[in-house]
């Protein structure tokens, strides 16, 4: 391969000055070491160029008509997109004054005319070095943040996942705990009801021994999304407590408000219309709802909420089924 092709380049060089001799002997001695060379003979043609195309460095002369090289300089250093570029004043004025100027407006390095080709080789490989390795430590933060938003992500996924119920996509029992926990210690301090409606598919042992599990499942998964479109506010929550029975927990209501939700949940129900031929209650699917709302008290626990909730579903068995019963708070 040819050692000064361009994809072997030892570097992207633009050189700007405004004397054609300068720009040929520099170019000649800097394409002959295997760089790729640029040139502009004003401050105005190197701000195009740069644009069409960005250079890893600049050699940069300081007297030139129109725009010296301090407000060249000045100019690219202002550009978000241009002020990264290494900027080398290459120049006759020797004053410390001239030298001073060229770091403050912003260059790196200053050669002095005239020069040693070695001197200003080995300034353009310091630079270059540390713009490759400044550009390397930028991809490897790119990289980490990339591997680190990834890894947030795939937590956030297993973290919904660790709270989903597989088969209805609603929340599982170990959400139900953790949500009721938290809600329960909320409406503590608050004094607030906490309304909990459990709910179970009645005669859905006969419905899966008709329909097979297969029929049961899509039963369980239908009957699951009903119930989640009814109770929809952020504050609330609808879980699959176990096999056939489902919780919904209502924040900040009461047993007249957590029965309206009762009574939209059988409506969504029994749109849905699905056959149950094996039920003593229906030929269709219907549900027995066990209503209770407290006041969290240091007495109580939300074990209690669930004992209420419990007993009222039991009661609705007991009385026939496909209704929804509030427990009565003494």
């Amino acid at each position: 391969m040819n050692p000064n092709s361009p994809s072997e380049s030892k570097g992207n060089i633009l050189l700007v000055d405004d004397l054609p001799e300068n720009l040929k002997l520099l170019t000649d001695l800097l394409t002959d070491l295997g760089y790729t060379v640029r040139s502009a003979i004003s401050g105005s043609r190197a701000l195009k160029s740069v644009r069409a195309k960005l250079p890893n460095i600049i050699l940069l002369d300081i007297q030139m008509p129109e725009m010296d090289g301090y407000q060249v300089c000045q100019t690219f250093k202002a550009d978000p997109d241009l002020c990264d570029i290494p900027i080398l004043f290459i120049s006759a004025l020797d004053e410390t004054f001239d030298k001073l100027k060229a770091f403050q407006v912003g260059g790196v390095d200053y050669i002095t005319k005239p020069f040693q080709i070695e001197e200003v080789v080995a300034r353009l490989e310091t630079h270059l070095t540390i713009q490759r390795q400044k550009k390397r430590l930028q991809d490897e933060i790119v990289k980490r943040k990339e591997t680190e938003f990834a890894l947030q992500e795939a937590n956030r996924k297993l973290e919904l996942l660790a709270n989903l119920d597989g088969l209805t996509q609603i929340a599982n029992r170990r959400r139900f705990d953790d949500f009721l926990s938290l809600e329960w210690q909320h409406h503590k301090r608050e004094q607030t009801h906490i309304a909990l409606i459990l709910i179970d598919i009645d005669y859905f042992k006969r419905y899966n021994d008709t329909y097979g599990h297969q029929g049961g499942d899509d039963c369980l998964l239908r009957v699951a999304q009903a119930i989640a479109k009814v109770a929809q506010r952020a504050t609330d929550l609808v879980a699959r407590y176990g096999g056939e029975e489902f919780a919904v927990i209502l924040s900040g209501t009461d047993a007249k408000g957590a029965l309206k939700v009762a009574d939209a949940i059988q409506t969504a129900i029994a749109n849905l219309a699905i056959p149950h031929q094996s039920s003593d209650v229906s030929d269709r699917v219907t549900l027995s709802m066990g209503i209770a709302s407290l006041i969290p008290t240091s007495e109580r626990s939300p074990q209690d909420l669930i004992s209420c909730a419990d007993q009222a579903m039991y009661t609705a068995k007991h009385q026939g089924r496909n209704r929804a019963i509030a427990y009565k708070v003494t």
